[in-house]
């Protein structure tokens, strides 16, 4: 096992310089997975268990969802949420059992709500999911079979989570799968930066959002 005193954030922009990594690369039609932009991981102000990296992400997130939709792809929105009695938490809701643990995010309660800040359209496609990766028994699949895509693009947060299993489940069942470094978020900083890492490295194309967009605006400009 290689040593070093670098940090996780030092790492990572070492390995996004790096010239030999070959990407995955964009394929022909995309869905953008924004995972819970819910208050109880977007607003630092009201929970203890929000937290923010970029403080663009949202408005980042509006730009990719509106080039969706002008596109034609698909836009999924997933958010947390459990029954009063945390059943359907499983063994993942045993640890803690405070008024801040994951099971206790209640269907209805302000902590399932989706940030103000995000522009859902009545046309966009929303789940509600129980497990980290948006795929686990939501219609996530089924929904990407339908619309013919082969790229997914994932959004939200955390990164060390929700982010990390969606995108290995993409991966795994066969999509390129694309992270805008700007649009994923975490509690702290090591932990962000060393998922990126792991996830540019095996799983995924870490990349600026800007590039994401310009992929998109040139797919725009060929449907003319």
């Amino acid at each position: 096992m290689i040593t070093t005193d670098k940090t996780a954030k030092e790492i990572f922009f070492e390995v996004m310089a790096n010239p030999q990594r070959v990407p995955f690369g964009f394929g022909n039609k995309a869905v953008l997975v924004n995972v819970d932009p819910q208050k109880a991981y977007t607003r630092t102000d009201l929970f203890k268990t929000a937290y923010e990296t970029d403080p663009n992400q949202l408005d980042y997130v509006n730009q990719l969802a509106r080039s969706f939709r002008q596109l034609g792809w698909p836009v999924v929105w997933t958010h947390v949420a459990f029954l009063d009695s945390a059943e359907d938490a499983g063994v993942w809701g045993t640890r803690t059992d405070t008024p801040d643990s994951l099971q206790n995010i209640k269907y209805g309660s302000e902590r399932a709500e989706f940030d103000e800040r995000v522009e859902i359209d009545p046309h966009d496609v929303v789940y509600t999911k129980r497990m980290p990766s948006a795929f686990f028994e939501t219609p996530l699949q089924s929904l990407l079979v339908w619309h013919q895509v082969d790229t997914v693009i994932v959004t939200g947060g955390s990164t060390s989570g929700c982010i990390r299993a969606t995108a290995v489940d993409s991966l795994s069942r066969g999509y390129r799968t694309v992270v805008p470094m700007e649009c994923v978020a975490d509690k702290h900083e090591s932990y962000h930066y060393a998922n990126l890492t792991d996830l540019h490295l095996k799983y995924a194309d870490v990349m600026p959002v800007a590039e994401v967009l310009s992929w998109l605006e040139a797919r725009a400009a060929e449907q003319g």
